[in-house]
């Protein structure tokens, strides 16, 4: 599955936040889907999107609410110098 997560450039996060957030959302998501291959890309874009590319409905729809409880919790996973 190819998972793509765009940030509205608008809404700039602080240094580092792109990087951690790719790196805890894959390791979500090969935590729930590990049967497969996965490839997640973070990046700012016109707006805020989520597309899964290579996946059911039911699992897109288990992706977004992966992302959502990835982006709520934060603040146990992303640590700022």
């Amino acid at each position: 599955m190819r998972i793509e997560v765009t940030v509205a450039k608008t809404s700039p996060l602080p240094a580092g936040a792109i990087e951690a957030l790719s790196h805890e959302l894959s390791h979500r998501i090969q935590h729930a889907f590990p049967e497969g291959q996965h490839h997640v890309q973070v990046r700012y874009a016109g707006g805020n999107n989520l597309s899964v590319l290579g996946g059911a409905k039911e699992d897109k729809d288990r992706i977004t609410e992966i992302l959502q409880e990835t982006w709520e919790s934060a603040d146990d996973w992303f640590i700022t110098d």
